[in-house]
């Protein structure tokens, strides 16, 4: 070899060499501790949601109100209560595509722009790439402040793979609205063919939308640097209701993020019944374990999720099958629906306590994305969602154990081919 051939070898090894290097450093600034899925403390759940709360660094907050809404209704309410706001508006999503909903809040957006009410927009970056040159336009030209999370940067090369997924709005900091729908028009409507999703989103009243309005403001600041104050933004919230509310939605460096945290301690602390409805549950072993455990000590676990046909993303549900088998032996249900997507990411405990929010049940929102969800201390929101699952349930497909067993070769391969990248999907 000559020697401007060695020459050329070295140094694409040595650049092969650094950009290996740069990965691993940036992989081991950005990991996260997984939290232990061992809990001893034989306490029910309604006696522990202090415990729930500071775990996951937040608060149990008392005296609100939880309403829940319901695939396209809640659209109605969203749009009601910006239209309502007189001081600020505040909205954070992550999916945001051009139709006529995304057309709809800009326009009630822009009304309150208008109208001298302070009107910030955070969207995901890649989640709102498809919501249109018009709309965008529409926004900052009626005096909406438009951030994007996240954008394609040199500058953000080690925090691209790293979504802001939460679904939040804040009104006057005194409304919320937390939960899973997306700016598209796909969640209008009641989920009534495969065109039309179905999802679950709450309002909130009282003292917790100062922490929901938390929320909002830590990946503000952390693009804007703005800080805002004051009684338009965190007023003093009188009590709304008699729902104690925590949120989960801290990602410290080099600890477990709050989501995970919640999810899995909950689990622990279950007596009766786990129930999940989640369109994107890929659980760990360690959380397959923990749901064995609950099984064992006589909890009812079910889980409610899209089938492939349902499924805007077949290869999250495919690599999900790859665990089925395990979670079945343990004594998991698992329910599978065939007609849309349910993109709802609820989880009820013994059917006083339950939780609303952003996060799938997969290593993609514990890990790596910011989310955010709520946990209520309610047994009317637990059993308003518990009725949620059991009437899609109703329709759906329970697995058993003797016919998966029996699932094609070609099925199984594509189970653990997707499985592969279980934790970027």
């Amino acid at each position: 070899m000559s020697g401007l051939g060695t020459g050329i070898t070295v140094t694409l090894l040595v650049i092969v060499g650094v950009v290996l290097l740069l990965v691993a450093i940036i992989w081991s600034m950005k990991r996260h501790r997984s939290s232990t899925l061992r809990v001893e403390c034989d306490d029910p759940i309604d006696d522990l949601v202090p415990s729930l709360a500071g775990l996951t660094l937040s608060a149990a907050v008392e005296g609100n109100s939880v309403e829940v809404f319901e695939n396209g209704a809640f659209f109605d309410a969203l749009v009601a209560e910006i239209s309502a706001a007189q001081r600020s508006v505040h909205f954070e999503s992550f999916l945001w595509k051009e139709g006529r909903l995304g057309q709809r809040i800009a326009d009630a957006m822009c009304a309150r722009a208008r109208a001298g009410v302070a009107v910030r927009v955070l969207l995901d970056a890649t989640g709102s790439k498809g919501m249109g040159k018009a709309v965008e336009r529409q926004l900052e030209d009626c005096g909406c402040k438009l951030v994007k999370f996240h954008r394609w940067h040199i500058r953000n090369i080690g925090v691209m793979n790293e979504r802001d997924h939460r679904k939040l709005v804040v009104l006057d900091g005194k409304v919320a609205l937390v939960g899973g729908h997306c700016i598209v028009d796909s969640w209008l409507g009641d989920a009534d063919d495969k065109d039309h999703y179905a999802d679950v989103s709450v309002k909130l009243r009282g003292p917790i939308v100062n922490s929901v309005q938390a929320a909002f403001s830590e990946n503000w600041v952390g693009h804007t640097g703005e800080l805002f104050m004051g009684d338009d933004v965190f007023p003093r919230l009188k009590r709304a209701g008699n729902v104690t509310v925590h949120a989960a939605y801290v990602k410290p460096e080099g600890s477990a993020p709050a989501v995970q945290i919640l999810h899995h301690a909950a689990i622990c602390c279950a007596k009766k019944r786990i129930w999940i409805q989640n369109p994107y549950f890929i659980p760990e072993p360690a959380a397959i374990e923990a749901f064995g455990d609950a099984v064992a000590r006589g909890v009812d676990v079910r889980v409610l999720m899209p089938s492939t046909s349902g499924s805007d993303n077949p290869m999250v549900q495919h690599a999900g099958h790859r665990n089925f088998e395990k979670l079945l032996r343990h004594g998991v249900r698992l329910f599978e629906y065939p007609s849309t997507l349910l993109h709802q990411k609820v989880m009820t405990i013994d059917g006083v306590w339950s939780t609303v929010g952003s996060a799938n049940f997969d290593d993609r929102s514990f890990e790596i994305n910011d989310e955010i969800t709520l946990g209520f201390l309610d047994s009317t929101t637990a059993g308003q969602l518990d009725a949620i699952l059991e009437k899609y349930a109703a329709h759906s497909k329970e697995i058993e154990l003797d016919s998966w067993r029996k699932r094609g070769w070609a099925h199984r391969a594509m189970d653990n081919m997707y499985y592969l990248f279980n934790e970027i999907l």
